[in-house]
């Protein structure tokens, strides 16, 4: 045996001596996760009932990330235009009225957490996580070839007179926090996006954000360097969780595992399992939209997101993806057509060049996993000591995704991290 060989023997030893550990969800949360773990030298496998990067999230999201991003959308200044929202055709917020039996619930514990004392916690354990975001990222990163797949132009949001109290709270408390942001006048907006029409106040630039040029092209990168260094991915639909000497068991229609350890990331379809290990996550979805302009990219030199809309438009490898809105309707209600075309209207008002409604493409429609205090759950279970939890990240899934990976592969290799980690924990809805 060469001396390669017997080297690449004792990691294969070390391997299976490992936990065998088991995610279910390979969006941009499991990958990023089976990353980090696999890092560690533990033997990782990816479960998924669609093809990684297929109509989920982790492909159709704004491809924004977002480290400034810490304030909820359940915020006082915000609560009080929501009935004003709701009622125009063209606002940002939309609600499917025959799920509102199903989102009392959720929504009685959305106008709770609104308070400023909840909002500042939200903001300050937001803030903790996502100012690691990019640095997360970027240790996984170095290990695949980007091929200019992320752009550092940093992200522009713009806003109407009218919002300009909301924008200031928002921009006081960033600045309390310490995130890095500049404030822009219509001259300076106009210098940098020239082809945006002046209907705007003022505005903010996050410099130093980022966005994917193709979230799904990067998606595809980071799970084929998982599979080319040992990691396993399956393509199966979990449906049942069961316990074997506390070991999870996972069963699919015909096939059953077990192994050592389970980590639950499959977003806004997390529910289903965390009520089958009896842990009621009051975790409901906020329906975001998307559309594409074909071959319109070199319209915009970075993402773009008028405030007073709730939409954005990033250039990417597609042309102009416009992505906005939230919608509140569960994961079982078709797409709308009529926010598509809000979107498409809501383009054209912002954007000189957008072609006719009819050259459009790519009508899209995903789920962001929210919970009412807009925290994620980064953790072990309360009820499973094997079974780990990251999901729930609503509209910062993406940008959170490999940080997210890396608390939850340091919590099962019993690392220490310089964190508080308690208010992303499970136990706050016990």
């Amino acid at each position: 045996m060469s001396p390669d060989s017997k080297l690449q023997f004792l990691l294969d030893c070390i391997m299976e001596r490992k936990e065998r550990i088991a995610i279910i969800g390979a969006g941009i949360q499991g990958v990023c996760t089976a990353l980090f773990l696999q890092k560690k030298g533990f033997n990782v496998t990816l479960f998924d009932r669609d093809e990684p990067g297929g109509n989920s999230a982790s492909y159709g999201n704004a491809g924004h990330f977002s480290p400034y991003a810490l304030l909820q959308l359940n915020r006082t200044d915000i609560l009080s235009n929501v009935p004003t929202m709701l009622l125009s055709n063209r606002g940002p917020l939309a609600l499917k009225w025959s799920y509102i039996p199903k989102m009392i619930p959720w929504f009685t514990r959305f106008i709770f957490n609104s308070s400023k004392t909840k909002m500042l916690h939200t903001a300050k354990f937001m803030h903790q996580i996502l100012d690691l975001s990019l640095d997360a990222f970027d240790e996984l990163f170095q290990d695949i070839d980007l091929d200019g797949l992320v752009a550092n132009n940093g992200i522009i949001y713009v806003w109407e007179k009218k919002g300009l109290k909301s924008r200031e709270l928002e921009i006081n408390i960033r600045e309390k926090l310490g995130v890095d942001q500049q404030i822009l006048t219509p001259k300076e907006i106009h210098d940098l996006e020239p082809n945006i029409k002046p209907f705007y106040h003022g505005g903010v630039f996050f410099k130093y954000a980022r966005h994917a040029r193709n979230p799904k092209k990067i998606l595809i990168k980071l799970l084929e360097n998982f599979t080319t260094k040992g990691g396993k991915f399956l393509k199966l639909n979990i449906q049942d969780l069961d316990f074997d000497e506390k070991k999870p068991v996972l069963r699919s229609d015909a096939q059953r595992f077990l192994f050592d350890k389970l980590i639950i990331a499959c977003g806004a379809f997390s529910k289903r399992l965390t009520d089958q290990l009896h842990e009621k996550i009051p975790l409901d979805t906020e329906r975001g939209y998307h559309v594409h302009f074909k071959n319109h990219e070199n319209l915009l030199s970075r993402p773009v997101v008028w405030s007073d809309r709730g939409f954005g438009i990033t250039p990417m490898e597609q042309g102009l993806r416009v992505v906005g809105t939230v919608e509140f309707g569960g994961l079982n209600n078709p797409l709308s057509k009529s926010r598509i075309k809000n979107l498409i209207l809501s383009a054209k008002d912002m954007l000189n060049g957008i072609p006719e409604e009819e050259d459009h493409e790519d009508e899209w429609l995903g789920f962001r996993p929210t919970l009412p205090d807009f925290l994620p759950v980064i953790g072990p279970s309360k009820n499973y000591e094997n079974v780990y939890y990251s999901f729930g990240h609503h509209h910062l899934g993406w940008t959170l995704g490999a940080i997210s990976g890396k608390i939850i592969s340091k919590m099962i290799a019993n690392e220490k991290m310089n964190l508080d980690l308690q208010p992303y924990s499970s136990l706050r809805f016990s």
